[in-house]
């Protein structure tokens, strides 16, 4: 949406527009409540089996059924109303916590283990929802000119919420208890969707006649696969996360190296986040124009380096500067990937593509935490974390070769609404 309506004020800067503000409080209270629950399912269930492996489960269980759900939701993102759909979410996301409440509660937790991967499955389902609902608002409450300080400060709030969500998670643990902390992430679910329920926002008008819907998945994927800059950038990212996956395998350093506490867990947790906020601080005020696609080269080639170094440390203080250095890298690329994606994304499309960068990126997470299990287990942790970041290296110097439109990308390449339809 690159004007307002006819008759309508143009939309406010971002932090004076109210709606953008409840959007990002949407984004920052679900955000708060998954992190809370990965903390808390991964130290049950690394407590209760002493196998990385099954850390690695645990985001296998949620990204089969992201997986199935994303092409669907973002579908229905571009059909139905917005704001309906993530009030929606935000208490499906809240029913899923209450059930892990319940497991965490009864005597039997640990022969129950299979209903905390049922719960898990049901965020997976969920959470394909959020994101893409985010994004397609986020270009309706936005002018187009406020799309990179908008994405910046989006990415600030998300990293916010990884900071305080794990710091929330691992001390919950340790005071409350495990069915408590779930209870908390059941609130913060609930507090999203009375936020996003005060965007006020006018839904784009609805065809009489709808495209079939495999059709329409379709279109938004040959839309992406033919625009070699957004794909470069969603595969890049992809592959980044997938095997650079190491914060996946922190109980397991905390517990089996670190030999710390839950406490301990939510430092490391946090410390990614911490340097990601950071960055995105400084890009809301200098937005990333110029050379974007070498800086996100390098800086996913930073976040490898990072990764290889908390694989080899021993000590908790330097595992979490690492961990903060590779998510002061990530921040970087987060922030170059989502001005990309806003600004190349046809309006009547963004709730396909979103959904579809959710699959590349957000179910790389759990894809990552699986691969990082599987490996930790064959390999050992050390040496699964250290091969992860040299395979993210490989994954830059690749990308380099065969994407050349990104490696001399300037942002303002994308600025015109004309240039974003047409596939490169």
């Amino acid at each position: 949406m690159t004007d307002a309506p006819v008759g309508e004020a143009a939309p406010a800067p971002p932090l004076r527009n109210r709606a953008f503000v409840a959007l990002l409080a949407y984004r920052l209270l679900t955000i708060l409540s998954y992190q809370v629950v990965a903390v808390a399912v991964g130290w049950q269930v690394y407590a209760l089996t002493r196998d990385p492996l099954m850390l690695g489960l645990i985001g296998l269980a949620e990204v089969l059924p992201y997986f199935c759900v994303a092409p669907f939701a973002g579908y229905l993102v571009d059909q139905l109303p917005r704001r309906r759909l993530g009030i929606a979410a935000c208490v499906g996301l809240a029913i899923t916590a209450a059930l892990l409440a319940l497991i965490a509660s009864t005597s039997e937790a640990g022969s129950k283990l299979w209903l905390v991967y049922a719960a898990i499955a049901l965020t997976g389902m969920v959470r394909a929802f959020l994101g893409p609902v985010y994004n397609a608002l986020f270009a309706q409450v936005l002018a187009r000119a406020d799309y990179a300080r908008g994405a910046s400060l989006g990415s600030v709030v998300f990293q916010s919420a990884l900071v305080l969500g794990p710091a929330l998670g691992g001390v919950s643990v340790a005071v409350f208890g495990l069915a408590a902390t779930y209870a908390i992430a059941a609130a913060c679910a609930l507090g999203a969707g009375v936020a996003i329920a005060t965007v006020r926002v006018v839904e784009p008008p609805r065809t009489r006649t709808r495209e079939p819907v495999f059709a329409s998945i379709a279109e938004g994927a040959r839309f992406v696969f033919g625009h070699q800059v957004m794909l470069a950038a969603l595969a890049l990212d992809m592959f980044a996360v997938l095997f650079g996956g190491a914060i996946s395998l922190a109980p397991a350093f905390i517990h089996d190296i670190l030999q710390r506490g839950p406490e301990a867990l939510g430092i490391l947790r946090a410390a990614p986040a911490l340097g990601a906020v950071a960055v995105g601080l400084w890009l809301a005020r200098f937005p990333i124009d110029r050379n974007a696609g070498r800086i996100l080269l390098w800086a996913v080639a930073g976040f490898g380096v990072s990764i290889i170094g908390f694989g080899l440390s021993r000590e908790l203080w330097l595992s979490a500067f690492f961990l903060l250095l590779s998510g002061l890298c990530d921040g970087v690329s987060v922030v170059v990937r989502s001005t990309i994606l806003q600004l190349a994304t046809p309006d009547g499309m963004r709730g396909r593509v979103s959904s579809i960068n959710g699959i590349f990126i957000g179910s790389s997470n759990e894809l990552g935490a699986f691969y990082a299990g599987s490996m930790a287990r064959l390999l050992g942790l050390v040496p699964a974390v250290v091969l992860g970041g040299c395979v993210t290296l490989g994954v830059v110097a690749a990308t380099a070769w065969r994407a050349p439109r990104l490696r001399r990308l300037h942002m303002g390449e994308l600025q015109e609404p004309s240039a974003a339809v047409r596939a490169p």
